[in-house]
């Protein structure tokens, strides 16, 4: 089996090769190739990336390429985490959204149609080539941001075979497990949403509903992400939120943070990764690993610490480490190797992926691309859980129903290149809800990203 990683170069790349390599042998994956079109960042990250998988498969063919033909022709499965633009026009994205004391997160904000005009042009332009050149029956798994839009117009544009991933919702149940002392295999969620929107109505652990105590439960707003939301939050909604719903339900309090702490995430991490490279390109890491990874995890470990602070004032002090042999903890290769193993395992499962409605969540339309709870069959099929609509509280639904209205607007007006929906959805996004406000932005954004889509009408 082959599998290849579209933004191979990237600097989460060495987590992904873990994850690829651990369960390699188990899953049948044969081939592994790292396509990265940023060279520089390809030999530092997807070296890292190569050394990790040799050293826990060395019998899988691992290869990194620039070009993307090699790496999806024949492949079984396709993985893109892609930032076309890089770190500093995300920080532009932002920077814009902040003048008008709007958020200018890259998924859940302002920023997030922005960095989806970057995203789906060249998304789409990968899926061409998988559709050329990979196997018949090609799945895609995309962890580009923001996923939601990105999956809603790769489904428009008729590439079905497309999925979105996350893993906030499995890195979510995976804290749980933790907080009760279970294996991960134990605790399982029902989760309805959309991406970085999304409400847990259940979670059993070893077959045992713990949400009405998980609401109610300090410890679980001290050791998860729960710490991000007041307890009467959480017990209003009736459900256990995604961290991204801090930045809807505390809006205020997140500019604030932001416009006080004087940086913003993607100026921080443009910093960081910046540092990072530049360190990480004198040291010859196939021959001086453990001094390449020294460096990755002193780097490394300010991201992880400082996620989310400047948002929340809550900043992790925790020592970071990276450590190549300890169990997988997942993450996003983690979800798509979800799908890989129940495909190839000849009997159903469930899953939580970005997919299309189909009547699962009331009032919803049928093409609407969700999060949510998946039922996997082994010849590929994906059947979303249905939830009645007494079973959603009518907040967490007219919350959805918004944010999906722009998404869609968003989805559509990027592919046809419509002005008036770009204007249509920011105008409608929560986080904005205003026209001369949607205005600007809609004319600042399609002019900063004029070098990667053109032809707005």
């Amino acid at each position: 089996m082959k599998l290849a990683v579209i933004g191979g170069g990237g600097v989460r790349s060495m987590f992904l090769a873990k994850s690829l390599a651990q369960q390699a042998e188990r899953l049948g994956i044969t081939e592994l190739v790292f396509m990265d079109n940023d060279e520089r960042k390809l030999s530092i990250y997807g070296t890292l990336a190569h050394h990790v998988a040799g050293m826990l498969a060395p019998s899988v063919n691992f290869s990194l390429t620039s070009d993307p033909v090699e790496a999806v022709r024949d492949a079984d499965y396709v993985i893109t985490t892609i930032r076309v633009g890089g770190d500093h026009v995300r920080v532009r994205d932002e920077r814009l959204a902040l003048a008008h004391n709007v958020l200018g997160q890259e998924t859940t904000g302002a920023a997030g149609v922005s960095f989806a005009m970057r995203s789906i042009p060249a998304l789409a332009a990968y899926c061409e080539l998988v559709k050329q050149h990979a196997k018949p029956g090609v799945k895609v798994f995309n962890f580009t941001n923001p996923a939601g839009v990105v999956s809603q117009a790769l489904h428009d544009m008729g590439y079905t075979f497309t999925y979105g991933i996350c893993d906030a919702p499995s890195g979510m149940l995976r804290q749980f497990a933790h907080l009760y002392n279970a294996d991960p295999s134990e605790v399982q969620g029902e989760c309805y949403g959309l991406n970085h929107l999304s409400y847990f109505s259940s979670i059993k652990v070893a077959g045992r509903e713990v949400v009405p105590e998980l609401i109610e439960n300090d410890e679980a707003y001290q050791h998860t992400d729960l710490h991000f939301f007041g307890k009467d939050l959480v017990r209003s909604r009736q459900a256990i939120l995604n961290e991204y719903l801090y930045y809807f339900y505390y809006r205020e309090r997140a500019v604030e943070n932001i416009q006080r702490a004087g940086i913003t995430r993607g100026e921080m991490i443009e910093e960081i990764n910046r540092a990072m490279t530049e360190e990480l390109s004198h040291v010859d890491i196939e021959n001086d690993f453990d001094t390449a990874l020294k460096i990755y995890e002193k780097w490394y470990g300010q991201r992880e610490n400082n996620y989310m602070a400047n948002e929340t004032g809550m900043r992790r002090e925790e020592q970071w480490s990276f450590d190549v042999y300890s169990p997988d903890a997942g993450g996003y290769a983690g979800v798509a190797l979800r799908y890989i193993e129940i495909e190839r395992s000849g009997k159903p499962g469930s899953m939580i992926l970005c997919a299309p409605n189909n009547g699962a969540i009331p009032t919803l339309e049928d093409d609407d691309v969700v999060e949510i709870t998946c039922d996997i069959t082994p010849d590929g099929r994906c059947t979303p859980h249905r939830f009645a609509l007494e079973d959603i509280p009518a907040g967490n639904l007219e919350l959805i129903r918004r944010v999906k209205y722009y998404e869609r607007l968003a989805a559509r007006g990027i592919v046809n290149r419509s002005k008036a929906d770009i204007v249509e959805c920011l105008t409608m996004h929560p986080l904005v809800n205003s026209y001369s406000i949607a205005c600007d932005l809609a004319d600042k954004y399609i002019e900063l990203n004029a070098p990667y889509i053109d032809g707005w009408k």
